[in-house]
């Protein structure tokens, strides 16, 4: 069922609009990976998604399911199933018919298609449900009926448009442990739509990253976080380090002093910010480093805190571990993740 993807400059200008929804998408997804496509509200990540599904015509470009161009062929045909952020579930039928939908579309018997359905309701693990009206079912439970619906119907690609997005925090980690099941067990080629990117960390293996209709960033999960393209992506996956200055010679100089840059993260010399992961930042003793600062301000987040050091006109946010207490005025020593500083060119 593994099947490559491939979007070539794959773009969708709605009438009317002056500015393209969808500019110049370049993504190639393996067979059997799961790409997230990460971005804001209306950066055109559900745009993509339809023209991916045949739902739209792209206004130029070209989507590819293992090297054919499919871009013209009917969404029916294509070979695709896309799950919605609402179940929108059959409500006159029971949920195994819901999942043998398909199956009996295509001309299978009754007692066939519901046959062939059970191993899909048995993966999302709603086995015992099988003969319940869809209205006596919990809204995670129609998620579940929702996806194996789309898998019974044998997809070469499964899209999945922010589906856990109407779910509580419990019930989406319910979901992320079912869909890492499925891969385990069908291994589709998967493409996600989703806003968070905690929820693509868990269930994608690489990000493209949308803002503005325009792709900003493509790698795989640890990159994305660590070694963004631009600081808009910084900030869209949860970065608040930035640190401004100049690269000269692969040396980033600022208030924080002059740091080596990583080989892979060397740019240009000119101004540049230089970004690192707040849960990478390290505080000690004032008189064990040599970067010091002084603690601005303590905020909560749960059973940890976060802090802000003031290092001369920059500030640098840590999230300290549970057991660590601090006051506001401290001075303490930071330590920085140097083997995961990164520049970003800016204008001055």
């Amino acid at each position: 069922m593994s099947t490559r993807l491939g979007l070539r400059d794959l773009t969708r200008r709605h009438p009317g609009q002056p500015v393209p929804a969808l500019r110049g998408l370049d993504v190639d997804v393996d067979g059997g990976a799961c790409l997230a496509l990460l971005g804001p509200s209306g950066s055109g990540k559900s745009t993509a998604l339809r023209l991916i599904a045949g739902l739209d015509t792209p206004t130029c470009g070209s989507v590819l399911l293992d090297g054919e161009d499919v871009t013209d062929t009917p969404a029916e045909k294509r070979g695709i199933a896309m799950v919605f952020q609402r179940p929108l579930l059959f409500p006159h039928l029971s949920v195994i018919d819901n999942v043998a939908f398909a199956a009996r579309a295509a001309g299978l018997s009754r007692r066939d298609s519901r046959a062939a359905s059970r191993r899909y309701l048995e993966l999302v693990q709603l086995s015992d449900f099988a003969d319940r009206s869809v209205a006596d079912i919990s809204g995670g439970q129609a998620q579940r009926v929702a996806l194996a619906r789309s898998l019974a119907a044998e997809p070469k690609v499964l899209l999945l448009d922010e589906p856990f997005g109407a779910l509580d925090s419990a019930l989406r980690s319910d979901m992320y442990a079912l869909l890492r099941a499925v891969r385990d067990e069908l291994n589709p080629t998967i493409v996600l739509v989703t806003h968070d990117q905690s929820e693509a960390a868990m269930v994608a293996d690489s990000l493209a990253v949308l803002i503005g209709g325009v792709l900003e960033h493509h790698s795989d999960v640890q990159a994305a976080y660590v070694r963004p393209s631009t600081l808009a992506v910084h900030r869209l996956m949860g970065g608040l380090n930035e640190i401004h200055g100049c690269a000269t010679a692969g040396v980033h100089h600022s208030d924080l002093g002059p740091h080596a840059l990583p080989t892979a993260a060397r740019i240009p010399d000119g101004p540049a910010t230089l970004v690192f992961r707040h849960e990478m930042v390290h505080l000690t003793s004032a008189t064990d480093s040599a970067l010091t600062g002084t603690v601005s301000s303590l905020q909560p987040a749960g059973i940890r805190c976060l802090a802000c050091v003031r290092i001369g006109e920059s500030s640098i946010f840590v999230e300290l571990e549970p057991q660590m207490h601090l006051t506001v005025g401290a001075e303490v020593g930071v330590g920085l993740p140097v083997d995961s500083l990164h520049a970003i060119s800016t204008e001055s």
